[in-house]
This record gives C-alpha cells, sequence and structure tokens, in this order.
C-alpha cells in the first residue's frame, strides 16, 4: 500500500509582478491526459502579483512545482495574470512549454498577429 494520498494535489504560489500584462481574453493551451497538462493565463486586473495555482494527479512534487515556477516567474516576471495548471503527470519540460505557449499567445494577441501565418510560418 502506498504512503502517497489519493486524489489531486493542489498547490499554489505567488510572486511579485514586475512587468504589467494588459488585460486580455483568456489563453488555454494544452490537453489534459496522460502526461500532459493544460495550462489557462487571465487577466487579473487591479493585481500586480502573479497568482499560481496547480491542481496536479501527481502528489508529493511540491519541490519540484516551486523550481518550475520560480523558473517560469525568472523568464516572465509578470503581474496582473492568474496561471491555472490542470497537471496529470507532466515533467517539468513540457509544463515550461506549455507556460511559455501561453505567454507567447498573449504577446501575439497583443501584437496583433494571432492566425496571421499558415502552417509554414508565411503570411
Amino acid at each position: 500500500m502506498s504512503d502517497v494520498p489519493a486524489g489531486l494535489e493542489t498547490l499554489q504560489f505567488r510572486y511579485p509582478g514586475r512587468t504589467a500584462v494588459a488585460p486580455f481574453a483568456p489563453v488555454l493551451v494544452g490537453v489534459v491526459g496522460s502526461g500532459n497538462l493544460e495550462v489557462m493565463l487571465e487577466s487579473d486586473a487591479g493585481r500586480d502579483d502573479c497568482a499560481v495555482r496547480v491542481e496536479t494527479s501527481a502528489r508529493g512534487f511540491g519541490t519540484i512545482w516551486q523550481a518550475v515556477m520560480d523558473d517560469f516567474h525568472a523568464r516572465h516576471p509578470l503581474g496582473g495574470l492568474r496561471v491555472s495548471i490542470n497537471d496529470m503527470g507532466a515533467t517539468p519540460a513540457v509544463v515550461s512549454l506549455r507556460l511559455d505557449q501561453a505567454v507567447a499567445e498573449i504577446a501575439e494577441r497583443a501584437a496583433g498577429t494571432t492566425g496571421t501565418t499558415d502552417a509554414g510560418g508565411r503570411p
């Protein structure tokens, strides 16, 4: 019998923002499934920090999640941002990839470039 309790583990982190994010429509990337996760970024106008909530099926990995989120915030010190992650056992590399994809989507929307290229990257 395992010492790991059944069910999801919820982890929460909060980081001071250095770069305010303009309000934006929610961004969702990834798919909840075995070895993957979904990441949703939402504008949290009126706040100057970045709030992160992780729900994961992989219990007992809080220190790894802390390291991944610390790294994300070092690369993207955004404020006014709410990050929600639903995880089904993704590796730290996949978590970082999805977070970066979501931030890139916000930047593309702000620049007005979303959906302006074909699959080959051509306009």
